[in-house]
């Protein structure tokens, strides 16, 4: 069993440390006193009145920790307080009415939590998927936990660049299936819809002109594994709808033929769109769509997951400079270059990043430190690449209000404003770190947020 670390807050009753220690004990849970902001730690957090105090403290821990609010007030939490709890950092809430039985809930859930959080930081994932901020390990867990805990479709939606099909092969491979079939791949951006019969399901021998023999489909390729459509959101929809009762039903049959055929497999998509922006618009049908998206993943696009800049690209400058079968090569960069990567924008996230440290790793000569001279001049003009700031397109912008005959003090109030919105979206919304970074204390920030809110 993982152990926990415990804090006991919120106008908790004076004997109750004792008692929850006693019968977690008894459950199996192993814990500890000491907070620990280490990745993936678990946290348990009992308190007995909902406070702004207990916010804070899931606020410090919730971005690095898995942390299980537990009440033990008399009175039953609200929805809203619950929900104020997530956001706020705790990834579940209990309320503890029966002491024994909420101790063998607090058990299981810790169990799982460490299942997948084991799983997040095993070589089958970290050797494929890169990455240690907290925004990416929450994704990351997100994808665990649709592997692990269900056999469900599963929907992977993103920008181009941030590894889909990596993690649409991370799940094939964490597929616990001791069986398990091929990972087969069908680009929906190349199927017509004359040929998608045959591409999807087969056909038998002379079933059209050209069918000089009998040929499997991606569905009976796929048997026992997992069939990937990458693109799914450029389906037209009449491809669409023939796919349906294959999809739910896992049956089809061969072009030309009357036979059913089965395919138990794991279907996984892939798409850079907005497949319920497409529903409205009635480019995809909703059908398909809720057979396809049984459980859904958001890959992050790299803006969001700026703390992986320099992690990527040393993972990206091993596997190019270390030889072929030699000794695996630790890069060396100089601060300035770090700076210039973090600084830069990716618009093609992180298949963007690669080329550029390619580049990078083509113009270094030697085993020393790489330095700005490795980066090409054409990368260092690209916009957004200084580190300087402010830039050119924050000077455009206040130029543009001033010739709009905005006012100092309105131009001063958006810019706070912007400042705030970015700050905790870089933060994931963690209110304490977003006041760090911008070198205000918690207070001021919530008055300011407080501000913003408040009807003029």
């Amino acid at each position: 069993m993982p152990s926990a670390w415990i804090v006991f807050t919120g106008s908790c009753d004076a004997g109750l440390p004792e008692r929850c220690l006693a019968l977690l004990k008894c459950a199996g849970v192993s814990v500890s006193a000491a907070p620990s902001d280490e990745p993936g730690t678990l946290g348990l957090v009992v308190f007995g009145a909902c406070d702004e105090e207990l916010l804070a403290l899931l606020r410090r821990h919730g971005d690095s920790a898995m942390l299980l609010a537990i009440c033990v007030g008399a009175d039953t939490l609200s929805s809203a307080a619950q929900w104020t709890l997530i956001e706020s950092g705790a990834r579940d809430v209990l309320q503890w009415p029966a002491l024994p039985a909420t101790a063998d809930e607090i058990s299981a859930r810790l169990q799982h939590w460490f299942r997948v959080d084991a799983l997040v930081d095993s070589p089958a994932v970290a050797s494929c998927l890169v990455g240690t901020s907290p925004a990416w390990r929450r994704s990351m867990r997100s994808v665990i936990e649709a592997t692990v805990s269900t056999s469900s479709s599963v929907l992977i939606t993103g920008e181009s660049g941030t590894g889909k099909e990596l993690i649409a092969r991370l799940i094939h491979d964490l597929d616990p299936r001791p069986d398990k079939g091929e990972f087969v791949v069908v680009d929906c951006t190349t199927l017509s819809p004359e040929l998608s019969g045959s591409e999807f399901f087969g056909h038998e021998r002379g079933a059209f002109t050209g069918a000089v023999g009998a040929r499997e489909g991606a569905f009976a390729l796929a048997h026992k594994g997992t069939l990937f459509l990458d693109e799914v959101g450029e389906l037209p929809p009449e491809l669409q709808a023939r796919l349906l009762r294959a999809v739910q039903e896992r049956q089809y049959k061969r072009v030309g033929s009357n036979t059913w055929q089965r395919s138990d497999l794991r279907l996984v998509s892939a798409t850079h769109r907005d497949l319920e922006r497409g529903i409205a618009d009635g480019s995809f049908r909703a059908d398909f769509y809720y057979r396809i998206a049984g459980w859904q993943c958001r890959t992050l696009p790299l803006r969001e997951r700026k703390d992986d800049v320099l992690p990527l690209a040393r993972h990206f400058m091993r596997e190019l400079l270390s030889p072929t079968g030699g000794p695996a090569v630790e890069p060396t960069i100089d601060p300035a270059v770090c700076e210039f990567l973090v600084a830069r924008d990716y618009p093609g996230n992180v298949r963007d990043l690669r080329q550029l440290v390619t580049r990078i790793c083509h113009r270094h000569c030697g085993r020393g430190v790489i330095t700005v001279g490795d980066i090409a001049p054409e990368d260092r003009a690209v916009p957004g690449a200084s580190p300087l700031w402010p830039d050119n397109s924050f000077r455009a912008a206040i130029r543009a209000a001033v010739q709009l005959g905005i006012g100092m003090k309105d131009i001063s109030q958006r810019a706070t404003e912007l400042a705030v919105e970015m700050a905790l979206e870089c933060e994931g919304g963690n209110l304490q770190r977003a006041a760090a970074r911008l070198g205000v204390t918690d207070r001021a920030l919530q008055i300011r947020r407080a501000s913003q809110r408040a009807p003029a």
